[in-house]
């Protein structure tokens, strides 16, 4: 079968066949005419198996290098070649017939051929074939998958400022991927969910993912980010940080008497705080459901009575607006006697000198208990009789009887003892 293809090529005048590349693969370097006219004999071999031939599929970033590589498993000396997509020869063995000069020869021995292909793009995307000329010959093929990792990441907002309380709109566009790109969004550290639609350009994608985020005054200052996941690229995220408009906060504190009751007779001093974006630009004091007292006195954002009386009860309120709206913070007013603390401070000392007899007086109380319980325990069972006295001298207990009776006539002495 090789020998009829190999007749079937013609040859150059002054060249035989024994002079043939195809015949004598050994010298294939001096008969370049002879050899481009074998590409088309090589184009129509038939496939075998390739159980003799290994290869790996390649995945490679658009504009950086792909290497194939033919491998022969058990060598023979039998010949290798590389064809591209449209069957064309790349390398015959060592030698390449194809003028693009981006395969380069990496490896050639009898066991591998391993051709670059360097600046890869889409084009180069497709199958290329191992052959190996055995009898049958053998060929087998490896998968270029060319990646594109988006040209543009673009964040749109629909609004530049956002007033608290709204929604807002994002969008985030992955342009020109291939495959199509999986978009991710974050607001700080916290992940969101966006609805993406993808598009379809030949063979390139565009992916727009669409955000709806509702805002508040927490949110003014905040990173929205963008992230891209796709196998072409790491760490590919754009941002955009969020402004939020928002009402002032207000916060009243007193100053003076920073501790204690508000006392007829003495000062207080109320101090206004607002915080609002923009910045609170009117800020007023007044007197809920009452008329302000004519000696109060109000500076910027201070209040200050110098002379408190119970005239003076009520609430008091701060109110702070800006360009979003208007907030109010209240301070409740009670005016006690002059001598509101001072009668606790003396009720205080009356119950704390009391305190102390009550523990004296308890305490005596258990010494006395512990000396009387000690003296109890050393007398404990002790009993005397002077009945019968005289019994225990007696020699024998006839005599006992008679001094015992002799004792019961003297009634006078007889006495008990009982301690």
């Amino acid at each position: 079968m090789l020998q009829r293809n190999v007749a079937a090529v013609p040859q150059r005048s002054g060249t035989g066949s024994s002079d043939n590349p195809y015949l004598k693969h050994r010298g294939v370097r001096g008969a370049r005419f002879a050899f481009s006219s074998v590409l088309a004999v090589c184009c129509v071999i038939p496939a075998g198996d390739g159980q003799n031939l290994v290869t790996e599929d390649v995945t490679v970033v658009e504009g950086d290098v792909a290497t194939i590589s033919c491998r022969v498993k058990n060598s023979d000396d039998s010949v290798i070649q590389l064809l591209n997509p449209n069957r064309q020869t790349i390398y015959f063995r060592d030698f390449r017939p194809l003028k693009d000069s981006r395969f380069q020869l990496v490896n050639f021995s009898n066991s591998e051929l391993r051709v670059s292909l360097t600046n890869v793009s889409i084009s180069d995307e497709g199958r290329y074939f191992c052959q190996l000329y055995t009898d049958p010959p053998q060929e087998i093929y490896t998968t270029i998958t060319v990646l594109v990792p988006p040209r543009n990441l673009v964040i749109d907002i629909q609004k530049e400022i956002a007033v608290e309380g709204e929604e807002i709109e994002l969008n985030c566009t992955a342009m020109a991927s291939r495959p199509a790109t999986t978009i991710r969004w974050f607001k700080g550290n916290k992940e969101l969910t966006g609805k993406s639609e993808v598009e379809q350009w030949s063979d390139m994608y565009t992916v727009t993912s669409q955000l709806l985020l509702k805002v508040g005054r927490e949110d003014d200052g905040v990173p929205v980010i963008c992230l891209v996941d796709h196998p072409a690229v790491k760490d590919l995220q754009t941002q955009r940080y969020l402004e939020v408009m928002y009402k002032p906060q207000v916060r009243v504190s007193q100053n003076y008497p920073v501790q204690g009751l508000t006392r007829e007779g003495e000062p207080l001093e109320l101090t206004c705080a607002a915080f609002g974006k923009p910045q609170p630009t009117d800020m007023r004091w007044l007197r809920v459901d009452d008329e302000m007292p004519q000696h109060v006195v109000v500076s910027g954002s201070n209040l200050l009575i110098s002379n408190l009386n119970k005239t003076d009860n009520g609430t008091y309120r701060c109110e702070a607006s800006n360009a979003v709206g208007k907030s109010h913070a209240d301070y409740m007013l009670f005016v006690y006697d002059s001598r509101a603390g001072e009668e606790g401070s003396i009720r205080s000392v009356d119950h704390a000198v009391v305190g102390g007899v009550v523990a004296v007086v308890v305490f005596a109380m258990l010494c006395l208990l512990i000396i009387l319980g000690r003296y109890f325990a050393r007398h404990k069972g002790t009993y005397f009789t002077h009945e019968a006295k005289g019994a225990d001298d007696a020699a024998d207990a006839d005599t006992a009887i008679i001094n015992a009776e002799g004792g019961q006539n003297n009634s006078e002495e007889k006495k008990e003892y009982f301690i």
